[in-house]
């Protein structure tokens, strides 16, 4: 018996098994197994490893996604991409410039073409913003889980679009969030309190500051004269 003579269902099933290259590689062989790996049912579920990984054209992107994972463990966040922006070298800010958007621009699609999403986690996504955040929880309105780790761009900013637009949150986790505040954390647990919340790290860590702009030393003695 010929793979194509299964049924929808049964193909459906098999494709279930596969990862996305595989998915993809099978669908290459004919219209009619090209038709499954489209098939939105099949994609309610997608992780990712790194940023590249969102470029390729190996998973497709519908109303039954539920379950969204984006982890990136590499040495290059720590190193480059967690490096606030006012101290990058050249080359810190020329490697960024080639993913920094990346997750940024595949949270806005999510938003606009999922819209049952309920599981979302956000692990070493060093370049995303409160923006980005908010703006799934303006248009998913049924997610219920939302993990954060160590996405070093986010602040209390997050933590009040949760209140203000995260209307189905039941659990929020925030992890090595450098910029996060005891503040806001405690803001969030007195104005949804029924949002199970947890922070690891986060309010304890040492947030961004940006450097003050020095005075020029001529100034200064024209200060001094003055006075």
């Amino acid at each position: 018996m010929h793979l194509t003579q299964l049924n929808r269902e049964c193909l459906l099933h098999l494709f279930s098994y596969l990862d996305k290259d595989n998915r993809k590689n099978l669908s290459l062989t004919c219209h009619q197994l090209c038709d499954i790996f489209l098939d939105p049912c099949l994609w309610n579920r997608l992780h990712f490893c790194s940023p590249s990984e969102l470029r390729r054209d190996n998973f497709v992107l519908g109303p039954f996604l539920r379950y969204l994972t984006i982890r990136w463990y590499s040495s290059m966040v720590q190193k480059v991409c967690n490096v606030e922006d006012w101290m990058k070298n050249t080359i810190q800010k020329t490697i960024c410039s080639k993913h920094e958007s990346l997750v940024s621009s595949f949270l806005a699609s999510v938003s606009h073409t999922c819209p049952n999403l309920v599981h979302l986690t956000l692990s070493g996504c060093a370049h995303i913003t409160d923006e980005d955040v908010i703006f799934v929880l303006k248009n998913c309105k049924k997610l219920h889980y939302l993990h954060l780790e160590n996405c070093v761009r986010i602040t209390d900013y997050t933590l009040d679009g949760m209140v203000a637009h995260g209307i189905s949150l039941q659990e929020v986790k925030v992890d090595f969030c450098r910029n996060i505040t005891k503040a806001g954390l405690q803001t969030i647990r007195q104005r949804r309190p029924s949002i199970h919340l947890s922070a690891e790290r986060s309010a304890g860590m040492i947030p961004d500051s940006k450097p003050e702009e020095k005075v020029p030393f001529k100034t200064l003695q024209q200060l001094v004269f003055f006075s």
